[in-house]
């Protein structure tokens, strides 16, 4: 029955001090929030601004930051002092009441002074500094030497053993406190690093899955945010230039903040040119809305991010873990630009490539031609007299076509090098479709009378938006592809029809069409189908990516697909221009 007494009266007391603890808390954290938002209501900026109106629309300065934040941790450590002293004392109390109890039960002075050790190891786990269970330590000797000893009511004691208690229980408590406050820390640490590694390991994963410069910096920007719960303002750093600034707010309330001024980008120029964060709460520009430091990899620096102060200043373990998420976006940047230069490098020896293509089409293409033209017309000039009158009509015939041929070559060459160049500029109108397929039939070689060409006109006006001499281009390339490739006498049919707000128009035949394989190439620049270097008189395989170019600058598509039950179709769209008819 003692048993049960004693278990109860334990519990009792513990649940008793646990509900004091938890009181205490609550009511330090209510009078700490009380005493910020008074103090927030006052005119603080008033002395900076010269009145209450002007310093409401000018908003809150470095200086008057710097002022809050201070004055917020002073006296969070003052609430946070005072509340673990008063822990301190209620578990003194506790103890000793407890211990009283148990005296009167005729519980043992050695049964007692464990509770005295187990009021300094509760202290120790529930304050934030090893002076509160050392004084504690203290204090229980001295309460147990005044109440539990004799004689009792002083602090004297008759017996000599009892100093070695004492020195016991001391030393326990202190032990005890020590161990305590030393676990409490190492879990802490745990704690922390394994917050750390988390924070980290979930920016690895999401740069991973970024591949632009822009992006990294956004996911950077709203990790920032994720842990200081911060306004984080970004800057880009392009060939040595700051790009305009972008603003990630962590709430509606940072919106009312303005970071995007001259002076703040100053500061990031001078942490750009000296990688050297500066600004908030730095020695260099502290007058600046936010503390901006360099996202960088030893001199190279990629971006500047500016944090913007918060309710509380960083600790250090905040800082390392800023530092930390920046190195991280810094080698994210770091692989990007990598990536994209040899990106660029590819490019160029493609570009290269290219040229030497070209060049070397070229020269077969247009030295062929031209030696037919002038071998034909050095003949005519000199035996004219000797031929008759077929054969004068086609070597005429042949100068002429071999004439219009080298006008088209020339006509795509120019096309291809004002859109590598950017010069492309479409000169855009409403054009009936019949017509336009009508005049590109027109402009045919002589070569298209050995065939059967038939224009699919349609019941209804369509109409597209186009640049109408790049477009006869694209179909007179169309049909001409389509004389190379097929034999004399094929049906080559070119047709349009309306699909929702676009206009397709399509130009077929049915000769031995076009393999899988090639379909996959066919409009790539130099891709005559043949596997073989272009260096064939009229198989430049400029036409079908030139077309393809043409067609993307309108905001359309171009595709080909067999016809059935042989041959191929080449497809492409426009947008569509409504008619509107008066009636």
């Amino acid at each position: 029955m003692q048993n049960i007494l004693l278990i109860t009266v334990f519990l009792s007391a513990g649940s008793v001090g646990f509900w004091c603890m938890k009181k205490i808390d609550r009511f330090f954290e209510k009078n700490q929030e009380k005493y910020l938002q008074e103090w927030e209501k006052e005119d603080v900026l008033e002395e900076e601004s010269g009145t209450e109106h002007a310093s409401r629309e000018k908003g809150w300065t470095a200086k008057s930051i710097a002022l809050y934040h201070e004055k917020k941790v002073r006296q969070e450590q003052e609430y946070s002092v005072l509340s673990d002293w008063i822990k301190t004392a209620v578990v003194a109390i506790v103890t000793t009441v407890l211990s009283l109890l148990f005296e009167k039960l005729g519980i043992r002075q050695s049964n007692i002074v464990t509770v005295y050790i187990l009021g300094v190891l509760v202290t120790a786990a529930i304050t934030a500094s090893r002076i509160y269970s050392l004084t504690l330590s203290v204090l229980s000797v001295l309460i147990f030497n005044f109440l539990f000893t004799d004689p009792k009511y002083t602090l004297k004691a008759y017996d000599t053993g009892y100093f070695i208690t004492f020195g016991i229980m001391f030393l326990s408590a202190l032990i005890t406190s020590s161990l305590t406050v030393k676990l409490k820390n190492n879990a802490r640490e745990a704690a922390q690093t394994a917050f750390r590694t988390q924070i980290l390991f979930d920016m690895n994963q999401l740069l991973q899955q970024e591949r632009e410069k822009k992006d990294i910096l956004e996911v950077t920007a709203l990790q920032l945010i994720k842990l200081l719960d911060r306004n984080i303002v970004v800057y880009e750093v392009e060939k040595a230039a700051l790009s305009d600034p972008r603003i990630y707010y962590c709430s509606e309330e940072g919106k009312r903040e303005n970071y995007k001024t001259e002076e703040e980008r100053k500061v990031c120029l001078w942490v750009m040119k000296n990688n050297r964060h500066a600004g908030a709460t730095t020695k260099m520009f502290p007058d600046a809305k936010c503390l901006y430091l360099a996202v960088r990899v030893n001199n190279m620096v990629y971006g500047v991010i500016g944090i913007a102060p918060g309710s509380s200043p960083m600790d250090n373990f905040e800082k390392s873990i800023v530092l930390s998420i920046l190195g991280e976006c810094a080698l994210a940047l770091e692989n990007e630009q990598s990536i994209r230069e040899k990106e660029e490098v590819a490019v160029m020896a493609q570009n290269e490539q290219l040229r030497a293509n070209l060049l070397r089409a070229i020269s077969h293409d247009l030295r062929t031609p031209l030696t037919v033209i002038s071998g034909n017309a050095s003949n005519l000039l000199s035996n004219e007299d000797s031929f008759d009158k077929e054969t004068k009509l086609r070597l005429y015939g042949d100068i002429y076509d071999d004439s219009v041929w080298l006008i088209n070559l020339v006509e795509n060459l120019l096309s291809v090098t004002r859109i590598e160049d950017g010069r492309l500029n479409l000169k855009m109108s409403a054009q009936l479709i019949d017509e336009v397929t009508a005049e590109s039939v027109r402009h045919l070689p002589r070569k298209s009378a050995e065939y059967e060409i038939r224009l699919k006109k349609n019941d209804e006006f369509l109409m597209a938006k186009m640049d109408v001499r790049l477009i006869l281009q694209v179909i007179i390339n169309l049909i001409d592809n389509a004389l190379k490739y097929t034999p004399p006498g094929s049906v080559i049919e070119v047709s349009s029809q309306k699909k929702g707000n676009m206009v397709e128009v399509s130009v077929s035949d049915n000769g031995l069409g076009i393999s899988d394989e090639a379909k996959e190439h066919i409009f790539e620049m130099f891709y005559t189908g043949t596997h073989k270097i272009v260096d064939s008189r009229r198989s430049l395989g400029l036409g079908l990516s030139l077309c393809r170019s043409i067609i993307e600058a309108h905001e359309g598509t171009i595709r080909v697909e067999d016809n059935q039950p042989h041959g191929c179709i080449f497809t492409f769209t426009l947008p569509a221009e409504e008619v509107h008819l008066n009636e």
